[in-house]
């Protein structure tokens, strides 16, 4: 076998071509592998490979040498250590501008590596898995594989590392028009090898904390996903980045017509998956400026988003709607004359989307269930990161009746649809709801009683009889009595303040039912 001493000294520390005789490839997803190694062979590289990418290139019909073949060592441990040896990491790590190195090169014949084609064990899908056992997760914990990833990456001014199959092409197309790697190459291929580790090793930090809502160290290892052409404003960058090794919500979804998504698409269409999917009946929502600006359910989708519609449809004019129910071409043809930036719904039927998709500006949307939410939610302040655990929507369990009037079942039906629009609405936030329907949402007001007027105004009298939802306690009796003015018969609202007693005395004494729900919905982000 060659040494391949001779071959890198004359190559710069960052520049300059590295011409690639011999590489060692291992790895686990072998997607592409064969015609990689193929391509490689056909230039005139050597191949070093172990167990069963060995075995799965010599099945292809691909000339492999053996790790074992250069150590002298079998694998052992079942499999735990094949690459962990001085010959394989020698051969990575020589520097070929340093005489030294090459002494040791020389006196213990060890094969120079130009080139490392690694990836890792899937850990990170293995313990997205349902109930995994510790046994299957600390299997899927590579060793041998991040060390020679960071051999390679930390010798880059010598040698390539390739850490994915969408490298392959251009790695090919670079070895075959210049006859080597370039330095811009191996820094690049350096800087994703890290990353990738980097990623690695935090989502098995993350695994080992899972029990602790707000682990001691915070590791986070997201990939730039989607290119934005510009953020909230045009001129702001912006991109979507999901989480590393993992399927993000977004990239769960399919785009069925219309333009790119836009930042602030992304981030009401988030709102308004959220939301919809709250219901388990048919459920429309409407979102502008991540607020709901109309939400409601019925037997029936077509009727539901009319109903929603009808809330507010000047706001709704660019908004994102959000369907829990397949769309129809009925709702289709309603939907189609109203300006909309975004429709999102678990599915289409074949002439609702052909309705929909001549709305080359309508971006259409097809999504699965949101699932569990993630564990911690985060916000960026003052050059670090807020953490907290979600906000999820508490059922009316362990609510309780404060007043004297008691609900009747249909109150208790509004107060818990307004709760939940209520919920997800920017605080200060008020609902005003009857029969599955809002008909007035004041948000993000600074007054309380101010969310309640500008929700009054919103409903015209629509919601009269029905149910009021605070997302916080009411700080003095007005709101209660702005409440009452509005037509709510039945206030929802978490309790709390030092003058509650003021608040229920002024709830009996307008004859309405008063619920506490011991639960705060803040929602300032």
């Amino acid at each position: 076998m060659r040494s391949g001493i001779s071959h890198g000294t004359e190559a710069s520390l960052q520049g300059n071509l590295v011409e690639v005789r011999r590489a060692l490839v291992s790895v686990h997803d072998k997607t592409g592998i064969e015609d990689f190694a193929r391509g490689l062979t056909d230039l005139g590289v050597e191949l070093v490979s172990s167990g069963g990418t060995a075995s799965a290139l010599e099945s292809a019909g691909i000339a492999v040498i053996r790790v074992e073949e250069i150590t002298g060592a079998a694998e052992m441990l079942g499999g735990r250590v094949k690459t962990l040896h001085p010959l394989i990491h020698g051969g990575i790590l020589a520097n070929r501008g340093d005489p030294g190195h090459l002494n040791d090169v020389e006196s213990r014949s060890v094969p120079l590596i130009d080139l490392v084609v690694v990836n890792l064990y899937p850990f990170e899908s293995t313990v997205a898995q349902p109930d995994v056992s510790l046994e299957a997760a600390i299997e899927q914990i590579d060793i041998g594989g991040p060390a020679m990833i960071r051999a390679a990456a930390k010798n880059h001014a010598w040698v390539g590392v390739v850490t994915s199959p969408s490298q392959y092409a251009e790695v090919l197309e670079e070895l075959s028009t210049h006859g080597g790697t370039t330095g811009e190459l191996r820094s690049a291929l350096a800087s994703a090898a890290f990353a990738r580790t980097a990623a690695y090793d935090a989502a098995i930090v993350r695994w080992l904390e899972r029990s602790e809502a707000l682990p001691e160290h915070l590791n986070l290892s997201f990939t730039r996903q989607l290119d934005l052409r510009y953020g909230e404003n045009p001129h702001q960058s912006a991109a979507y980045y999901g989480p590393a090794g993992a399927s993000s919500l977004l990239a769960q979804m399919n785009q069925l017509g219309g333009k790119e998504l836009s930042y602030n698409n992304i981030g009401d269409l988030d709102a308004a998956w959220r939301l919809a999917q709250e219901f388990n009946g048919p459920a429309a929502v409407v979102i502008k400026h991540a607020n709901p600006c109309g939400v409601a359910i019925a037997d029936r989708i077509e009727e539901a988003y009319r109903r929603a519609h009808l809330c507010d449809p000047q706001s709704a004019f660019g908004g994102v709607v959000a369907l829990n129910r397949k769309v129809t071409a009925e709702l289709a043809g309603d939907l189609a004359p109203v300006f909309t930036e975004v429709v999102v719904a678990p599915d289409f039927d074949s002439e609702a989307l052909e309705i929909l998709r001549a709305k080359k500006n309508l971006r259409v949307m097809q999504a699965p269930a949101v699932g569990e939410q993630a564990s911690i939610e985060y916000r960026s302040v003052l050059g670090g990161l807020l953490a907290q655990t979600p906000d999820l929507v508490d059922d009316r369990s362990g609510w309780t009746v404060v007043s004297k009037a008691e609900p009747t079942e249909q109150q208790w039906e509004d107060l818990s649809f307004a709760w939940t629009v209520c919920a997800h609405t920017k605080s200060n936030a008020i609902v005003l709801a009857l029969d599955g329907q809002a008909f007035g949402i004041g948000a993000g007001d600074q007054s309380r009683v101010g969310s309640v007027e500008r929700a009054a105004s919103q409903a015209e009298g629509r919601a009269k009889g029905g149910a009021c939802a605070s997302e916080a306690f009411f700080p003095f009796r007005d709101g209660i009595d702005a409440a009452v003015a509005a037509g709510a018969s039945a206030v929802v609202e978490p309790g709390g303040s030092v003058r509650d007693d003021e608040v229920i005395a002024a709830a009996d004494e307008h004859g309405v039912a008063l619920v506490f729900t011991g639960r705060r919905h803040f929602r300032h982000g």
